[in-house]
């Protein structure tokens, strides 16, 4: 058996979806970590299906988009049935073609999602050493030091910081004695993916609700799908259950006949909600399920711990790199906890909505879902809310330390994700985006509006001299081409914008006024960037 390294910079606990993402991020921005987990293998189970906009993004920048959206299914509707009658429907395409590169959810087994990004670890030289169980964390304040069994062999890591990715059950967590605060919902779950000959629509999401009965419905191919439920309570104390006692109550809840079906994978299981008491304990930082449990409404649990990874991995690779100081990495919590706390308390509410078999709740849901949904549905607000809410592109962190607005705009503000927009890059005559634009590891310097040539020269001279390094710089001046996007942030002939963008595309500092020593003081004293 190989012997795994007793030194490293970056010990990641976790071979799933956070911990692949969060080695991609750091491999992206000059770390080379050590991964392990105790499966012997990768993951062969579909589970999480759903990959949201967001997440897509994040994918582009690691150059994957494209291989993803090649084995997976794009989803561009949603819909709500009601004893099989359709009440509602949205169309994630038309409301959001101008909000993301990718306006839908690409439905993808995470088994898929989790071998694409082993693939790009493999290319990068970084192995992951499976059968590796972590057994106990020692701290100090010079790093970690782990105590594993790789097989039967017993094995120290030395590390200066760990990452706890090893899921709801985080021995990571246990080991820091980090409470996870929250509860189990009282009713059993069952979970199917199946063959079928029936036609719901390959790009069309639903859910379908019916008495006491819930069923989720998710397109993963051509008459592949997945269908996620309440278990019946007449089943509830049956032990050894199949597809076949589910499928009576499935039938019924679609309201019509399952057949020539093949059930590919069957599982019962509970859900938990709950959110860790603290993400960062001194080297030690915990990401995806070892921090936050969710419901599985609108797919956002695997999601949310990519984004985790995404936001810790350059605070982490730059305070490594001594480009940052540490107090950086405070931010991480900062930031992630309140979102997932968010998460936690929207999905709650919608998930017991969809669940309860409290028969008031339930008939005033039947009797105004109906009534009420289709007519909010109509409003270009609330369908804007909604794929904001779903696709996660809405998270943003206003009230993190590292945002600082001094802008009259209202529309955008710093903390937001940087918003998705089309221009022509005049310069390179072509057209591209934004997030396109942005895409470079490091900081972003955008000015948008136009500056005298002498105040070019200065600006570019500075960047030059005091951030030779990961200080990108992109000049927009006024043109009518990009019209809509100077409209977009205020900026005519007489306003101008300098907007900061963060390594992970949100909005750093945003500023009417182009003004080197506040652009600096943002740099050094907020980030903490220190002189390499």
């Amino acid at each position: 058996m190989t012997k795994i390294p007793s030194d490293t910079s970056v010990l990641i606990v976790g071979a799933g979806p956070s911990g692949l993402m969060m080695a991609a991020q750091l491999l992206r921005n000059g770390i080379h970590p050590l991964i392990i987990d105790s499966k012997t293998k990768p993951t062969s189970e579909s589970r999480a299906l759903a990959v949201q906009a967001r997440s897509l993004e994040i994918f582009r920048q690691l150059g994957l988009d494209e291989i993803m959206i090649s084995q997976g299914n794009i989803v561009r509707g949603l819909a709500i049935h009601q004893d099989m009658e359709q009440v509602a429907a949205l169309n994630l395409s038309s409301i959001a073609v101008d909000k993301s590169a990718f306006p839908y959810v690409l439905i993808l087994e995470q088994s898929k999602t989790e071998r694409i990004l082993i693939d790009y670890l493999t290319s990068h030289a970084c192995p992951i050493y499976w059968n590796s169980e972590l057994i106990s964390i020692e701290q100090s304040d010079q790093g970690v030091t782990a105590e594993i069994n790789h097989g039967e062999e017993k094995q120290f890591i030395s590390a200066d910081w760990l990452i706890g990715a090893d899921g709801a059950s985080s021995k990571v967590r246990k080991e820091l004695g980090v409470a996870f605060s929250g509860g189990t919902y009282r009713h059993l779950f069952y979970l199917a993916d199946l063959n079928i000959q029936q036609d719901l629509g390959e790009d069309v999401i639903r859910i379908f609700l019916k008495d006491e009965s819930f069923a989720a419905y998710f397109p993963m191919s051509e008459k592949k799908v997945r269908f996620i439920g309440v278990l019946p309570k007449t089943l509830s104390t049956r032990a050894n259950l199949s597809f076949q006692d589910i499928k009576p109550y499935l039938t019924y809840t679609l309201d019509f006949s399952i057949q020539e079906e093949q059930c590919n994978w069957f599982s019962i299981y509970q859900l938990h909600h709950r959110v860790a008491e603290m993400f960062h304990v001194q080297n030690c930082f915990l990401i995806g399920d070892a921090a936050h449990v969710h419901s599985p409404v609108g797919g956002q649990g695997m999601n949310t711990g990519l984004q985790d990874a995404y936001n810790l991995a350059w605070k982490l690779a730059g305070v490594i790199k001594g480009e940052y100081q540490k107090k950086i990495l405070s931010s991480y919590s900062e930031e992630r906890r309140p979102v997932a706390k968010k998460l936690l308390k929207t999905t709650d509410r919608i998930f017991a909505l969809a669940v309860s078999d409290n028969w008031l709740i339930r008939n005033l849901r039947d009797w105004l879902m109906p009534l009420v949904v289709p007519e909010f549905w109509k409003k270009d607000k609330v369908k804007d809310q909604i794929f904001s809410l779903i696709s996660q592109t809405g998270i943003g962190y206003a009230e993190s330390p590292l945002s600082v607005h001094h802008s009259s705009i209202k529309s955008i503000k710093a903390g937001d994700r940087l918003p998705y927009i089309k221009f022509s890059d005049e310069k390179q005559g072509k057209e591209t985006d934004l997030h396109q634009w942005c895409n470079k590891t490091g900081f972003t310097l955008l000015v948008i509006g136009k500056l005298n040539d002498r105040d070019l020269f200065l600006l570019a001279k500075w960047i030059t001299e005091t951030y030779p390094q990961n200080l990108n710089f992109y000049y927009l001046p006024p043109s009518e081409k990009n019209k809509a996007l100077l409209e977009i942030f205020e900026v005519d002939e007489k306003r101008k914008k300098a907007l900061i963008i963060r390594p992970d595309m949100h909005i750093g500092y945003l500023n009417d006024a182009v003004i080197i020593e506040m652009i600096d003081t943002y740099l050094k004293e907020t980030i903490g960037w220190k002189k390499v």
